[in-house]
């Protein structure tokens, strides 16, 4: 917390200013129209060999500058009089501040004085337009009022995607799950199948194929014992033919032969996109299946021992469980993907209802939202206390130790509680002071010295508005807000943060209340309304 940002109600002699007596300030006219031109003046006398900097802007607080005129130079003796003017304007009625402006002599910075103006409203003759009659209040819809009504809507729409998602993966896991006794009885079942979805018929010959030549690689992969799947044509052939030596099988040259054609006809589908007539696919469908059932005659029948048919029983249980253990990932990928669905559905219901940035801050978590929605504290701060409401205690500020020995000669009391930290997203200090001699004090003088300390603190561009402010015991003070930027020197970016300051004095002393955050955050914005409606000060008495 950079609480030198207080200093300024303590030292309010002229003298912490002193060096600015260096430049002369001046502006052509205080009250202006609104996109008139205010023409600034920075008047300053050096010496003939002194080198003096005047700074480029492109805006001087609140206002913007629509054009820099050049140094005039007037040389006087061993002397020159240097006159910068800056052409300022604003768009916005209202009463506004001039910040200080610092000038570089001789590389040591001097600042000029801060200048109020006023920007007023274009007078319109309103009997000279078109009136109207007022129109009746409508009511504005509540777009939490109807809640229950998307929350079922959002049921039913994840409802209906869960069963439908239940039966695919139930019909799928019912076919996974088939388990055939002999390989061709399982290629049988498949062609039959084939032949059931009628792929070439509507013109998809390309996946017909692919299946018709997986159905018999399969096969041979199963009952012959080859690597067919990962074997090309001419693989497949060859281990064929030497399986069939090996296990004595009786296969005619014919046999090999349509089958290695038909394989070769796939390819040249699979990969030359080559499109057969009909009746060539029905042809290259009958010889698969009888490739395939002249392999399994070939096949030399093995009568098993009584151990042996244990041992395939075992491997058949095996088998189920397998397909089993497939079936239970499958219901777990089901209910996660239910799961998923859901949280998805409430989480575009609470969009829909609530918005993008509520619904995300809901649930990443936001600062000033969780300060909001939190447990607000009511309590007393300084002398004469200061009664607010506070999302959170404001801990004790120690800044007697950071005061020079003028400022703590003129201190009677001071207190001082904040949270958070200067140009951070939130940040609350209520300080109080007494002086030893009980002067009327200037509360515009002091909010004047507030910017510029802010200023001195990394505030920019600062944006000043002033007010009248009264509490409901009838206290009156001033109101200071507006906004200003702060910079980044790590990532060279720029932030814009609103502030709020309230000033009350009562028998020569100081009460103060000061809040700052991003602008345009809408939790910030109203802890802020909360905390400044609940001010109440302790009246002394005089």
């Amino acid at each position: 917390m950079k609480i030198k940002l207080y200093l300024l109600f303590i030292v309010l002699s002229t003298s912490l200013f002193a060096q600015q007596k260096q430049v002369l300030t001046s502006i052509d006219t205080t009250k202006n129209k609104i996109g008139a031109e205010f023409k600034l003046t920075l008047k300053t006398t050096v010496k003939a060999t002194s080198k003096v900097t005047f700074p480029n802007l492109k805006n001087v607080g609140p206002l913007e500058v629509i054009e820099s005129y050049p140094i005039d130079t007037v040389k006087k003796n061993d002397q020159l009089e240097l006159v910068k003017k800056y052409g300022l304007t604003q768009f916005d009625s209202g009463k506004y501040t001039i910040p200080s402006v610092k000038i570089l002599i001789d590389k040591k910075p001097f600042f000029s004085d801060s200048i109020k103006v006023e920007v007023a409203n274009v007078a319109v003759d309103t009997l000279k337009q078109k009136m109207y009659d007022i129109k009746g209040i409508i009511k504005a819809q509540d777009s939490w009022g109807n809640w229950w009504l998307y929350l079922l809507i959002a049921l039913v729409i994840i409802g209906a995607v869960a069963y439908w998602y239940f039966k695919i993966r139930k019909k799928t896991v019912v076919s996974e799950v088939v388990v055939y006794k002999t390989p061709i009885e399982k290629a049988t079942s498949l062609l039959n199948t084939l032949e059931q979805k009628e792929l070439w018929q509507k013109g998809d010959v390309k996946a017909y194929y692919s299946e018709l030549t997986d159905i018999a690689r399969n096969y041979i992969e199963e009952a012959i014992a080859i690597p067919a799947m990962e074997s090309t044509t001419a693989e497949l052939v060859a281990g064929l033919k030497a399986a069939s030596q090996k296990k004595k099988m009786k296969l005619s040259q014919e046999t090999i032969e349509n089958l290695e054609r038909v394989l070769k006809q796939a390819d040249l589908v699979k990969f030359a996109k080559s499109k057969p007539l009909d009746f060539e696919i029905t042809e290259d469908r009958n010889k698969i299946q009888k490739a395939i059932l002249t392999l399994d005659n070939a096949i030399p029948v093995v009568v098993e021992s009584e151990e042996e048919n244990v041992l395939n029983e075992a491997q058949k249980q095996k088998q189920l469980q397998l397909q089993l253990e497939k079936e239970r990932k499958a219901k777990i990928r089901t209910y996660v993907g239910v799961g998923v669905g859901i949280v998805v559905g409430v989480f575009l219901f609470f969009v829909v209802t609530k918005g993008l940035m509520y619904t995300v801050h809901s649930i990443i978590g936001h600062q000033t939202k969780e300060l909001l929605e939190g447990e607000w504290v009511k309590s007393q701060y300084g002398n004469p206390g200061v009664i607010i409401e506070t999302p959170e205690v404001l801990t004790r500020v120690d800044l007697k130790k950071a005061l020079p020995k003028e400022g703590l000669a003129l201190i009677k009391d001071m207190q001082s509680f904040g949270y958070g930290s200067f140009l951070g997203d939130f940040y609350l200090m209520v300080s109080t002071y007494s002086f030893k001699q009980e002067n009327a004090l200037d509360l515009s003088k002091a909010l004047e010295g507030s910017i510029k300390m802010m200023e001195l603190q990394g505030a920019q561009n600062m944006l000043v508005k002033q007010e009248d402010f009264e509490t409901p015991e009838g206290l009156k003070g001033i109101k200071g807000y507006g906004t200003f930027s702060k910079v980044d020197d790590k990532s060279n970016s720029s932030t814009k943060l609103y502030y709020e300051i309230l000033l009350f004095s009562q028998n020569g002393g100081l009460q103060q209340i000061m809040i700052l955050h991003e602008e345009g955050d809408e939790y910030a914005i109203k802890i802020a309304e909360r905390i400044l409606n609940s001010v109440e000060l302790k009246l002394t008495r005089n």
